[in-house]
């Protein structure tokens, strides 16, 4: 069952609809809003209006290198590096409080934009017309910032979101970063650390076996270590195994792995439904939900105590529909 508390994330501020870009405008994202809102508590963020710019204003772009640009505004070429750079600084050390479990950019902004936005040449304005084409290496100057300041910490770009496998894999995340923090509130007993490893243990595996592998190791030989210590390395591998994309293959590998549990329970025409179904969805003939939904059937009917107990069978609300899709 899923936590009922709101997961606190922090998103662009005119992805919520509110009406800070530089027009005046913005750019209100519904499944955001409406869908990931009931599960999330957002904590807006505007660059360019809380370092003191107003609405409306000119619009800005990134010039210069990829690697260190400047920000400057589009027509009067005023540079607001500095400003831009002293405010995200003071801004992420401010966000630490807010105990975020992920972040939202606003893709391609010059301030917000998580990769690939626009870095132009820096050639005279007179020139510019005939610059050439824009380089798509640049990382907004807030959003880089952050990045850099929370390396670990989920984040995605509103554009990203609309691609089922990014979208899965980010809610995943926050989702399972919420259940560490949830549990670190407790006050501390290895058994705990225990428990919570074991119920992530088929998630794990579904994103790297490797890594894995890794952290089971860390969990035995945890009590030789200083606890605090250890606890922030758990934390660091938990957050790093989940950042690797899982695949159909590593999917189907745990598929299989949860068929061996029932290899006793299942009757002859049981087992051969599962196989059947694991090998479409391994053929990518049906969504992962196909498969889980089966194995759900399977757990409550043979009373499956370890699977039931697993965060990979139910690891976000179903109502979010990230595993139908092929």
């Amino acid at each position: 069952m899923q936590d009922t508390k709101k997961i606190r994330i922090g998103i662009s501020s005119c992805l919520l609809g509110n009406p800070v870009r530089f027009d005046g405008g913005h750019k209100k994202d519904l499944w955001l809003v409406n869908t990931l809102g009931e599960y999330v508590e957002y904590v807006p963020v505007c660059p360019e209006v809380e370092m003191g710019l107003g609405i409306p204003r000119e619009a800005m772009r990134l010039v210069g290198e990829p690697e260190d640009p400047r920000l400057v505004t589009n027509k009067t070429f005023l540079d607001h590096t500095a400003q831009m750079k002293e405010f995200s600084a003071q801004r992420v050390q401010e966000l630490e409080n807010e105990h975020l479990c992920g972040f939202v950019f606003k893709r391609a902004s010059p301030s917000s934009g998580m990769e690939r936005v626009k870095v132009y040449k820096d050639v005279d304005p007179k020139e510019a017309k005939n610059a050439g084409p824009p380089s798509l290496k640049g990382i907004g100057v807030f959003a880089r910032a952050f990045m850099e300041h929370f390396p670990l910490l989920p984040v995605e770009e509103e554009g990203r979101l609309c691609d089922a496998p990014f979208r899965e894999n980010f809610i995943e995340q926050i989702f399972a970063l919420q259940r560490w923090r949830e549990m670190l509130k407790q006050p501390f007993a290895y058994r705990n650390l225990v428990e919570f490893h074991t119920r992530q243990k088929l998630l794990l595996m579904s994103h790297s076996v490797e890594h894995y592998r890794s952290m089971g190791s860390l969990v035995a030989h945890g009590k030789q270590m200083d606890t605090l210590e250890m606890l922030q390395q758990y934390q660091n591998e938990l957050l790093t195994t989940l950042k690797i994309k899982t695949t159909v293959k590593k999917h189907t590998n745990v598929l299989q792995h949860i068929a061996g549990y029932f290899k006793k329970a299942l009757s002859a025409d049981e087992k051969k439904e599962f196989q059947e179904v694991i090998e479409q969805y391994h053929s990518q003939l049906v969504p992962l939900i196909v498969p889980l939904t089966l194995c759900n059937h399977y757990v409550r009917k043979y009373d499956e105590e370890y699977l039931s107990s697993q965060w990979y069978l139910k690891p976000h609300p179903i109502e979010l529909k990230l595993r139908n899709h092929v």
